[in-house]
């Protein structure tokens, strides 16, 4: 009996057992957590999420024999490279357990399909995603960054932190920065699967995700928008006034009193959306590869943050403040603003940017028309008697560092001093700090550099009474309220407090009457765009000869960058605007132009007229 027994389970029943075995497969699967929103400071959703369908391939499930026929297969149906699946194949066999996502966001009539010939795809699986939606497409993308799939690099110091194989995470921007706040935590779902990898029941929960928290900015999306509108025009207007070569730019608008990023933008961009579902390769190829970044203009690159430019005529006001404070200046004092003046041995000639002006003036009058050969005047002073006093108080407003900017990605711009140049260069002619480099440096000329939101950092200090803010994008986290119900605040960052400058008040008062100065006096030099403007506007504008490489241009061709920075209202601020045009000719005629349709946005008035003005 014994005997017929054993004989029957095995030979007669033997093939059942074995499929029914072979079909009890259990598998535990992770279930991804909807990502978290990002919201503006009026609580507009700016990154929202939207469901959509994901393939994924256990390269465990793959046959031995013959494989690479079911990536090719699969690739051609989903429309991917079929090389590059291979390849992404290879690289996971020694994780078996962990699947691979072949696509995202695809389309009903794909999925049908794989489902109707799924005994010809043995190992895909069909999985419910979430994919980041940008309802202001490209608003704020420097600013926002975007998603990917996390890479073995990143995966590695992120393992003990509940990171996995597959995982989607902020690749830049507050997406990086906040990625543990807005990634949320992944579920655990079971579902039996036979031993060719396809799915033999339903997915039964274990583990429910748990959505990421959502994250409030400080951009105001309409200034956002009202900016990347600016800089455009900006961009438009330089070209009008044949300026061909502009092709980029950068406006910030910080809140003077605490450091808030208004709105930050940035040309050229780049949509975020390009790097959710299927990647186009044409699409992101300027954002990852040299040649076609090069091509495009860097549009990865964030202008406001990670470009250094020489300030110009906006730089200024540093020197204006360092000279008062190192007793080198009056305010009062008249000294010559002339055609050139000539300095050193060899009588090297420095040219004033308006060759008809040959008058005394004061320092608020030659702040707001930007006189040359006055700041020649003070530079060459400095020379004398400290060569490294500009540059300390410089360094005091917070040049030639990173401002602090949560979200990081900033580059440190330049100080140039007597030791940088003894290092920075091989030859005994080039090493020696001259005169000249005393003299151009109190122009923001020659080696200075500052990236935009180091500007905008400055003349908020200008602006609230000498106080050095530390500009910050995210304001809090917060869990969505259930419908019809407000959010509830889950941690705050506040603002980091402003640091006093050790400047004087009455220098700065000097300082603030000549911007006000520049925007309504007769001759200042954006007077034609702000003097009629019903809110009363105080700043400076810059015109800044930078090298810069054009096909067809000989080298160390230069051209001028378009600068304008100030704030409003000039008597109590409430705003800061910095604006640069790359190759965008006079800060008058380009950058204060588009300045002002940032502040007719803020404050909802329309100016009456613009007069572009050719002037530094």
């Amino acid at each position: 009996v014994l005997f017929f027994r054993l004989w029957s389970l095995q030979v007669l029943s033997g093939d059942r057992y074995l499929a029914a075995a072979q079909s009890n497969q259990l598998r535990t699967i992770r279930v991804e957590a909807p990502r978290g929103t990002i919201l503006d400071r009026n609580g507009r959703t700016i990154v929202d999420n939207v469901p959509g369908t994901a393939v994924k391939l256990w390269v465990g499930d793959l046959p031995k024999q013959g494989r690479y026929a079911v990536i090719s297969r699969l690739a051609e149906v989903l429309e991917v490279p079929a090389a590059e699946l291979a390849k992404t194949v290879d690289d996971h066999r020694g994780d078996p357990l962990t699947p691979i996502t072949v696509k995202t966001a695809v389309s009903e009539r794909k999925i049908a399909y794989l489902y109707e010939h799924q005994e010809d795809f043995p190992g895909v699986q069909i999985q419910q995603t979430y994919l980041r939606a940008y309802p202001y497409r490209a608003a704020a993308a420097h600013l926002l960054g975007y998603v990917g799939e996390i890479s073995r690099e990143e995966l590695k110091p992120r393992q003990k932190r509940g990171y996995r194989g597959g995982d989607k995470i902020g690749k830049s921007g507050v997406e990086a920065t906040y990625d543990e706040v807005l990634r949320g935590t992944a579920g655990v779902a079971q579902a039996r699967f036979d031993s060719l990898g396809r799915q033999r029941s339903p997915l039964e929960p274990r583990r429910e995700p748990r959505p990421g928290a959502a994250v409030r900015l400080t951009i105001d999306i309409g200034l956002q928008r009202a900016a990347e509108r600016a800089l455009r025009y900006g961009i438009a207007t330089a070209k009008a006034n044949k300026e061909y070569n502009a092709n980029g730019g950068a406006i910030v608008a910080l809140d003077p009193r605490d450091g808030a990023v208004l709105a930050m933008a940035s040309s050229p961009t780049y949509r975020p959306s390009d790097y959710v579902g299927r990647i186009d390769p044409k699409r992101v190829a300027p954002l990852l590869y040299p040649d076609a970044a090069k091509r495009a203009n860097y549009p990865g690159l964030n202008r406001a943050t990670q470009v250094e430019y020489p300030p110009g005529s906006t730089w200024k006001p540093v020197v204006a403040l360092a000279a008062m404070q190192e007793h080198l200046l009056s305010p009062n004092e008249a000294i010559q603003c002339t055609p050139y003046a000539e300095y050193g041995r060899d009588k090297q000639r420095f040219r004033n940017w308006n060759p008809n002006t040959n008058e005394p003036m004061t320092l608020a009058v030659a702040l707001a028309e930007s006189c040359d050969t006055y700041f020649y005047n003070v530079g060459d002073r400095f020379y004398r008697k400290d060569r490294t006093r500009l540059q300390e108080w410089a360094e005091r407003f917070g040049f030639g560092a990173p401002t602090g900017l949560d979200i990081g990605g900033e580059a440190d711009g330049l100080i140039p001093t007597p030791a940088w140049r003894k290092k920075a260069f091989e030859s005994d002619w080039d090493r020696a700090w001259n005169p000249g480099d005393s003299i151009q440096l109190a122009i923001g000329q020659k080696d200075v550099t500052a990236t935009p939101l180091q500007m905008a950092r400055f003349y908020a200090m200008i602006a609230n009474g000498g106080k050095l803010v530390t500009p910050y994008v995210v304001a809090s986290v917060e869990q969505p309220g259930a419908e019809g119900q407000e959010s509830v605040t889950l941690q705050r960052f506040p603002p980091d407090p402003p640091r006093p400058s050790g400047v004087d008040p009455g220098a700065l008062a000097v300082v603030r009457d000549g911007l006000y100065a520049a925007t309504h006096a007769r001759d200042g030099t954006s007077s034609g765009t702000f003097g009629t403007y019903p809110i009363p506007i105080a700043g400076k504008t810059g015109t800044a000869e930078k090298v810069v490489p054009l096909p067809g241009y000989p080298p160390g061709h230069l051209e001028d960058q378009s600068w304008w920075c100030g704030y409003g209202p000039s008597d109590a601020a409430r705003i800061v605007v910095c604006v640069v045009i790359e190759n965008g000719g006079h800060g008058g005629s380009a950058a204060a132009p588009a300045a002002l349709k940032v502040f007719e946005q803020f404050f909802g008035v329309k100016g009456r007229s613009i007069v572009p003005q050719v002037t530094d």
